[in-house]
């Protein structure tokens, strides 16, 4: 089955100002693409470029098969996009405001019946149809907007920050709503919340000052593990007994609880120092590392295993430091 988006080194300009730097990604019928990245870093372009509102300066841009700037119309009744603040015309009743963009979709009586119907019960909006939508609280707004984007059965869903301003439990609600929407349609998200990125998407791509970092997050975090090691031995002892696993890629010390009221230090009180050990994914690898620590000798306090999350893949992607963690 042919990819649902193709993009080939794409680059956008914005007069001067390069916003987008020759990316390029593919992404498969039915996948949940997060799109991740810090503000000004080229979300939105991308999403502009992919349903059709902007041209790239440079590359090609296929979705469904069509090109973005040579079938902007059927790249268009493929595409449905939720920008992050979408607008809605206020002076409408909810009904009426997703009639009217049914019919825009080219749906007429009894399809666009069916559609709006559908639409307004899988977004659970029965209680809201006959309110304005200018006096919709935002989570709401959000629902209907999702909700118009679903009329016509579009290949592609673009989600621009769909949480941002929603509260706990709304924010609940719609990220099991896009997790529904998995298989039958294809949806790409755009975020800066790394959490809510991990939790909803199956891909994750990440981008920064309009670069393409990694087309593919996740997969970081599946192939390694980290492992967390306090002991009061010098790291020269540690880094000696470890030399001969080639699975290990990092060894690196790191501050841990100075006393039990959680203040961090270099060193413990009891002399103790935390390391911080990446490696490749192996299925015995824990007991191979503790049992060489063991043989040397080393005495070991703690040593715990955890898989690296995405906050930490993007990090080291970006090379920014965390300086809310100093």
């Amino acid at each position: 089955m042919p990819p649902v988006v193709l993009a080939q080194h794409v680059t956008k300009w914005y007069g001067p100002r390069r916003a987008v730097t020759d990316v390029s990604f593919v992404v498969e019928p039915g996948e949940i693409v997060g799109l991740l990245g810090p503000n000004g870093s080229g979300k939105s372009t991308i999403f502009r470029i992919l349903c059709g509102y902007l041209a790239p300066s440079e590359g090609t841009m296929l979705v469904a098969g069509h090109d973005v700037v040579t079938d902007s119309i059927d790249v268009r009744r493929a595409i449905s996009y939720v920008p992050e603040d979408a607008p809605l015309y206020d002076h409408m009743r909810v009904v009426e405001f997703l009639y009217f963009m049914a019919n825009l979709k080219g749906l007429r009586r009894a399809e666009a019946r069916r559609a709006v119907e559908a639409a307004a019960e899988r977004l659970d909006l029965g209680r809201v149809m006959k309110l304005l939508t200018g006096k919709l609280s935002r989570g709401f707004r959000q629902r209907v907007s999702i909700a118009q984007a679903l009329l016509g059965d579009p290949k592609i869903l673009l989600l621009d920050e769909p949480t941002s301003g929603l509260d706990p439990h709304q924010v609940i609600a719609v990220r099991d709503l896009i997790r529904s929407l998995s298989g039958r349609h294809t949806v790409m998200l755009a975020s800066h919340v790394l959490p809510e990125i991990e939790k909803i998407a199956t891909r994750v791509m990440i981008m920064l000052d309009g670069k393409l970092l990694t087309s593919d997050a996740l997969k970081s975090t599946a192939e390694e593990f980290e492992f967390r090691l306090r002991t009061p031995a010098p790291e020269t002892a540690i880094r000696s007994a470890l030399s001969s696993f080639a699975a290990i890629r990092t060894i690196s010390a790191e501050a841990v609880p100075a006393d039990e009221r959680g203040g961090i230090a270099p060193v413990a009180e009891d002399g103790a120092m935390g390391y911080l050990i990446r490696t490749e994914r192996r299925p015995t690898l824990a007991a191979d590392i503790l049992g060489a620590l063991v043989g040397r000798g080393i005495a070991v306090s703690e040593f715990t295993e955890s898989r690296p999350d995405l906050e930490r893949v993007f990090l080291d992607l970006t090379r920014r430091p965390n300086k809310m963690a100093a």
